[in-house]
């Protein structure tokens, strides 16, 4: 199966999936407050638990996952992912949906670790950068495929139906793939896990400006992203809400694909990234001025874009040795689930007491903060 494009974009599908997990609740963000009343700024968590899992695996969910073996773990958390959207699809009471979320981030993780794992062992070495590149988009093309269909269909069909669509997706993705997977040659003998070596793991990871930089700044980004796409739908006109929530996630992928392609030729990506997060924020004072302005959105979009495949691409370039690239993912993915689970509520805590003004100002200056955070962590490199 070595090359199989087909084998490599069911992998791509099984991780819309997993961003799904995600999506599925933002973009219903305000239909959630009539189903759990009593809920209030809470229903953030609804959107963000899903990271808590993350935030204390990431750094070492690629030992854990090569540990019970790549394809056993994608596919077993496919069919906990639509399991888990089942047990949602009969509105439980509170404390069991956020218990749900909480579960259904071990899926998520599994699946953001082991698919592109398997992408790149599946792919020659010709096709693993575009394979890669393709994969990098997951989460943006779930957003929108979520704004643009699961909230119509939503609205036509009800909340649980969107969570039974996603729980077939799942199921269906466990059994296109499980026979697929397993012609796959024998994976390595998996690394063993102590207390002693995730501890060491951890320091060697957030000492080095070198290996945590891409990490640090991914907080940021994604502290960020979610939270805006969440929260930011009610204040947009409705006869372009959808339009404009749909849009930027695909705005952003292109912009990543293009102008972040081409800066990068001639920049480094963290030189990039800088620039993603001052433009961002400079957008962040554009809808603070204009609230909501649908310019100002997909401006913002772009801006980000530019943030998302520098991010990747700085990887490689600040850690030369397989190593320190394999530790700055997983600390990307540990940050990155932080900044997820804690945008969210951060956001609808700052909305239910401040209004709409409170979301450019908060995320103004986490924008700022990761310019910030990425000039200090250059400089710190010169001292190393």
């Amino acid at each position: 199966m070595t090359g199989s494009w087909p084998l490599m974009l069911a992998l791509w599908g099984a991780g819309l999936g997993a961003a799904m997990q995600y999506a599925k609740f933002a973009v219903i963000y305000d239909m959630l407050g009539g189903i759990y009343p009593e809920a209030g700024a809470a229903l953030g968590w609804l959107v963000s638990l899903i990271g808590i899992i993350g935030i204390f695996l990431g750094a070492v969910a690629a030992m854990i996952v090569s540990r019970i073996r790549f394809r056993r773990s994608l596919l077993a958390a496919l069919w906990l992912g639509a399991v888990v959207s089942l047990g949602q699809a009969l509105l439980p009471p509170l404390p069991v949906m956020l218990l749900l979320r909480l579960i259904e981030g071990v899926s998520h993780l599994a699946l953001v670790v082991a698919a592109p794992t398997l992408i790149a062992q599946i792919a020659t070495d010709q096709q693993r950068g575009l394979a890669l590149t393709i994969w990098g988009t997951f989460f943006g093309v779930a957003f929108a495929v979520m704004a643009w269909f699961g909230r119509p269909f939503t609205e036509a069909a009800g909340v649980p139906a969107l969570f039974l669509a996603h729980a077939a997706y799942m199921a269906a993705f466990a059994l296109y793939l499980s026979p697929r997977l397993r012609t796959l040659s024998i994976e390595d003998v998996p690394p063993s896990i102590s207390l002693s070596s995730v501890i060491a793991l951890h320091v060697s990871i957030y000492r080095s400006a070198h290996i945590s930089a891409p990490a640090m700044g991914w907080l940021f980004y994604t502290f960020c992203f979610v939270s805006i796409l969440t929260v930011l739908p009610p204040f947009l006109d409705p006869s372009v809400r959808g339009l404009v929530i749909g849009a930027m996630p695909l705005v952003s992928i292109a912009v990543s694909m293009t102008v972040g392609v081409l800066l990068l030729r001639v920049l480094s990506a963290v030189r990039v990234i800088m620039i993603g997060f001052a433009c961002s924020a400079l957008c962040m004072i554009w809808l603070w001025a204009v609230p909501a302005g649908v310019v100002a959105c997909l401006a913002l979009a772009a801006a980000m874009g530019l943030m998302q495949g520098a991010s990747f691409a700085s990887v490689p370039q600040l850690n030369k040795t397989r190593a320190g690239q394999a530790q700055a993912n997983g600390a990307m993915a540990q940050m990155g689930n932080l900044g997820n689970t804690l945008g969210t509520p951060v956001m609808a805590v700052a909305l239910a007491g401040w209004g709409y003004a409170s979301m450019p100002v908060i995320a103004g200056a986490a924008f700022a903060l990761g310019l910030v955070v990425h000039l200090f962590m250059e400089l710190a490199r010169k001292n190393e």
